[in-house]
């Protein structure tokens, strides 16, 4: 395994499972990330390396900003994207955007149905009327940005 996919694996279980138990991500996580994935470029191709990551932090962040401001997404899934387009770096950071987006999208789905399923059977238990209507208010998000930064990861 890269030290890339080493970083992402290690700080997207630590996000994971802060996100899934607190539904918040800590600011060390994607800053660990930033940091990560700086050092990692670095190393492997000097500056142009770093221009890369710093170009995939700043592209990551500015992805996900739109879905913040929309009131879809939260400022800590913002800021780990950030981190993990660091990582992977400005080459790898459509795929990553793109993986996330689709995993996400079918989380959502997931839980909309898990949730649609518990409303009816509230509704039939308690005689309620067919058009009360409830929903989710969030899903975390963080391992749908880690499993796109991995796959984005896979040559």
């Amino acid at each position: 395994m890269n030290p890339a996919a080493c970083a992402c694996l290690v700080l997207g279980v630590a996000a994971t499972i802060e996100d899934l138990a607190w539904r918040r991500i800590s600011n060390w996580i994607p800053l660990a990330a930033a940091t990560s994935g700086m050092l990692l470029h670095a190393r492997s191709a000097g500056w142009k390396g770093i221009a890369s990551a710093a170009f995939g932090l700043g592209a990551g962040f500015c992805v996900f900003l739109v879905f913040y401001l929309l009131g879809g997404m939260g400022g800590g899934d913002v800021k780990l994207m950030a981190g993990f387009g660091a990582i992977v770096g400005i080459e790898r950071l459509l795929p990553a955007a793109f993986w996330a987006a689709a995993i996400g999208g079918l989380m959502a789905c997931a839980a909309l149905a898990v949730e649609a399923g518990k409303n009816r059977r509230r509704r039939r238990l308690a005689g309620q009327p067919r058009s009360e209507k409830t929903g989710i208010a969030s899903i975390p998000y963080a391992p749908a940005i880690v499993a796109g930064a991995l796959l984005s990861l896979v040559p």
